[in-house]
């Protein structure tokens, strides 16, 4: 929902730090990596109890799947490297609420399960809403320039990044946070599953 406002604040000096880091060499397949390894040591940091030194390598890694676009259509761009950027977001995401069960099992345990159960199956009406939209050839630059459609919904990346800022600032209202935005991501699930029956159902 805020991923459209947040492109246009952010897109112009990335656009711009992306094309200088290109003219230096960089790849955006690498700084993908890069990012990933960040956001899997902000979850490594959260199991440690260590949730300043969390946040700082969260942010580190979400500048660079940031950055890692806009390197790319600096330079050139790659089916492969959106494919790699959409497997590192998913395995980030999934990290770090991963994170907060190994941190404490029994506290954590219900919620973070509900949670991941929320994040796969919004993740799976997303990858499919995107194939069918690439099938029937829609195009959207409503999240910028992207390898796959992006569809809408009530909770996206920026929410998403703002939840785990959240639970990083209070971890010990996890399991609070961990239920309602579980519960908004089923949510967001379901109304693309509908939107999704509205436009290709009738195939």
């Amino acid at each position: 929902m805020l991923d459209a406002a947040a492109r246009r604040l952010i897109d112009r000096p990335l656009e711009a730090l992306g094309r200088r880091l290109a003219a230096l060499g960089l790849g955006a397949d690498a700084v993908t990596l890069i990012g990933l390894l960040m956001g899997l040591l902000s979850a490594a940091f959260i199991v440690a109890g260590l949730y300043s030194l969390a946040l700082v390598f969260l942010f580190a890694s979400r500048l660079a799947d940031g950055l890692d676009g806009a390197i790319a259509r600096a330079g050139r761009s790659t089916d492969f490297g959106g494919y790699l950027d959409i497997t590192a977001d998913f395995l980030f995401y999934g990290a770090v609420p991963l994170a907060f069960i190994f941190a404490d099992p029994a506290t954590n345990g219900a919620a973070g399960g509900f949670l991941l159960a929320s994040f796969y199956v919004n993740g799976a009406t997303f990858l499919g809403f995107s194939a069918l939209a690439e099938r029937h050839k829609m195009k959207t630059e409503v999240h910028g320039k992207k390898s796959l459609y992006f569809s809408e919904g009530i909770l996206e990346g920026t929410e998403t990044i703002l939840f785990f800022v959240l639970i990083c600032l209070w971890p010990t209202n996890f399991q609070v946070f961990a239920w309602l935005f579980g519960s908004l991501c089923f949510l967001t699930a379901l109304m693309r599953v509908l939107g999704a029956r509205k436009i290709f159902g009738k195939d």
